[in-house]
């Protein structure tokens, strides 16, 4: 892997747990000689895991909307910075360099982007893992609600698979490692024309 995307909140959360698991994660990467692509900022758990990169000798893109330039705090240490202009080129772009995905804790922004990258891997648009850093067990309720999506039929086992879950940056990267695509979902079978 040469570059990952981290999708993560622009606040710290209500425990220092989260900022410390975001500067180990940063510091990973840069030990793995793999890039950090992100959303740009400086603030929350954002800039605390592009600061670890950056500290640890390791490169560091950043991509931010101009309309969140003033908002978010653009991080001006960068190794570069690329300034877009929607959300949606946003992602685009991040998905575009990136050879894989984690999230870590955030709100509504993060789980959106996770959803969308998520969902593309799905239909074929990509084939690059998705992770889930699931520090201090933030994301179990998240992954209850898989395992429920997959007993209620709205999720096939192969794309339950898809999900990929662990406490540690080093466990999330070697599942990264290991990781093999699903076929891309079809609903067409062999008897239709």
């Amino acid at each position: 892997m040469k570059s990952i995307v981290v999708f993560c909140g622009s606040s710290e959360g209500n425990h220092s747990v989260y900022k410390a698991s975001a500067i180990k994660l940063g510091y990973e990467l840069a030990e793995r000689n793999i890039t950090l692509v992100y959303g740009g900022a400086n603030v929350g758990l954002m800039g605390a895991v592009a600061d670890a990169v950056l500290e640890r000798g390791g490169k560091v893109i950043g991509v931010l909307p101009y309309f969140l330039q003033n908002r978010e705090i653009a991080h001006n240490g960068l190794t570069e910075l690329v300034m877009v202009d929607s959300m949606h080129e946003r992602k685009a772009k991040m998905a575009d360099i990136a050879d894989g995905f984690i999230a870590l804790p955030g709100g509504p922004g993060t789980l959106e982007e996770y959803f969308e990258i998520f969902t593309w891997g799905q239909l074929g648009l990509h084939r690059k893992p998705c992770g889930l850093l699931n520090i201090n067990g933030y994301f179990d309720p998240l992954l209850s609600m898989f395992s429920h999506m997959e007993c209620e039929g709205f999720m096939q086992p192969r794309y339950r698979a898809m999900v990929i879950s662990d406490t540690s940056p080093e466990g999330m990267l070697q599942q990264f490692s290991n990781y093999s695509a699903p076929s891309v979902k079809s609903y067409l079978n062999e008897q239709r024309t």
